[in-house]
């Protein structure tokens, strides 16, 4: 299969981290070889904007954020320089009240006050199973991020909001190497033209993938990166 990548678009926990989020260097420095490369980078994450944001100017990613599981998207020169809010949250808030009266030892995330379409909890005290089970009866989906459980529209994934990120900016999905490594990247995945899961993904991510680095978290990206762009043997 020859692909040709015009961006690489990566997950942060569990991805670009390690399973403690600590920010892994291997991944760094793959990231801004492809910048200086010319290769534009994306995050595409479950965490807040600014989260997001930050994350994104301290590695030095040019293509943009999709934050929130595909809630909304960014870029400094798109889109008169505003966030676009894609989810609606309007069934996420209506959720929250009754996950609030069902299971009142539910810890929510300390960054739901700057979450703009979803909500997040902590998994501490709380299964997954349990929280969808709380929020049946509402439009709604529950993912699971690996490190927090997810309250979201259903309508929008990581995987659509991506595609008008790169329709901003000209670029074909077709032609975007995803890396994965959790459930909420599988939808992100199947829209990429060249799908990585790092060596600690979900089984179900693994599935889809076209490689699967033998390396957990960042190295596994660093390892994607120098094997299929860099030194271009897709």
């Amino acid at each position: 299969m020859m692909v040709k990548i015009d961006a690489v678009a990566v997950d942060i926990d569990g991805t670009i981290t390690d399973n403690k989020r600590r920010i892994c260097i291997s991944a760094i420095k793959a990231l801004r070889k492809l910048e200086d490369n010319g290769i534009p980078t994306i995050i595409v994450t479950g965490n807040v904007a600014d989260f997001a944001y930050a994350t994104a100017v301290l590695i030095g990613s040019s293509g943009g954020i999709v934050f929130e599981n595909g809630g909304g998207i960014f870029k400094e020169d798109k889109n008169n320089g505003e966030i676009l809010i894609i989810g609606d949250k309007t069934q996420v808030e209506k959720a929250h009240h009754e996950i609030i009266n069902q299971i009142p030892h539910i810890m929510s995330s300390a960054d739901n006050v700057f979450r703009l379409a979803e909500k997040c909890y902590y998994k501490d005290n709380v299964r997954k199973d349990e929280l969808s089970n709380a929020v049946k009866e509402f439009n709604v989906i529950v993912y699971d991020s690996g490190f927090a459980l997810h309250l979201t529209d259903p309508k929008i994934n990581k995987g659509s909001s991506l595609e008008k990120l790169l329709k901003w900016q000209g670029i074909s999905s077709k032609n975007v190497m995803g890396i994965g490594d959790s459930e909420n990247d599988l939808e992100f995945l199947k829209h990429c033209g060249f799908k990585v899961a790092v060596q600690n993904a979900d089984d179900r991510l693994k599935e889809i993938a076209d490689y699967i680095s033998p390396l957990k978290y960042g190295d596994g990206v660093a390892d994607a990166i120098d094997k299929f762009v860099l030194n271009n043997t897709i």
